[in-house]
């Protein structure tokens, strides 16, 4: 049986939409052996509305993973300040697909994981982005490897289905879409996430994307 361990760092202070819009996109691929987890650096965290959600795997963990999906959250500046704290992260492109979401750029960024590459991320944190060196895309979703970036707390959808189609095929990531697409808008929800995500595949859509 083939293990996939997917990790979504989640730190104090996090977005809800990007680690649970994911975690339910991710969740979707009912193959044996797929785990998906929230990793965070402490046993619980808090969210920026209050929400208090237990961790199901370390930042030591995460590091051993698969792919890691980078949520974001209010603190992220605070986190990439944290010496300690960054050092637990040996993420590798080389090995892993990585993804990050709006803040979740920035500690790629701060991590060197996006040298000489373009990213996505909110409007908040453009600024701190660029000030980092990285130039910022106009743009939901990019991708170059291994590394994915999104920009908006609803561009999760993307992140989570490009890594679905990089693990498990393009069209486990289209089923996937399609389950949690509102009903009577399947076709345009589905058309437009693959759309986004499918110049940035390595393959044609038709043909299998299963691996890294």
């Amino acid at each position: 049986m083939r293990s996939t361990h997917i990790a979504i760092l989640t730190f104090e202070g996090f977005n809800e939409l990007d680690s649970l819009i994911a975690l339910g996109i991710l969740n979707r691929v009912k193959r044996p052996g797929w785990r998906v987890s929230i990793a965070c650096p402490t046993g619980k965290v808090r969210s920026m509305n209050g929400v208090v959600m237990e961790a199901q795997a370390s930042l030591e963990d995460a590091s051993e993973a698969d792919a890691v999906l980078v949520g974001s959250g209010m603190l992220t500046r605070d986190v990439v300040a944290d010496a300690a704290l960054m050092s637990r992260l040996r993420l590798d492109p080389a090995r892993q697909l990585i993804g990050a979401q709006c803040s979740g750029t920035l500690v790629l960024a701060k991590l060197g994981l996006l040298n000489g590459v373009a990213a996505c991320t909110d409007l908040t944190t453009k600024p701190w982005v660029q000030e980092a060196g990285v130039p910022v895309l106009d743009q939901p979703f990019m991708a170059k490897g291994n590394v994915a970036t999104a920009g908006g707390c609803l561009a999760s959808q993307y992140l989570a289905a490009w890594m679905i189609a990089r693990l498990e095929g393009f069209e486990a990531a289209r089923s996937a879409m399609h389950y949690v697409a509102p009903v009577g808008e399947k076709i345009e929800y589905v058309t437009r996430a693959m759309a986004n995500i499918s110049p940035y595949l390595h393959d044609t859509p038709e043909t299998s994307l299963v691996g890294v």
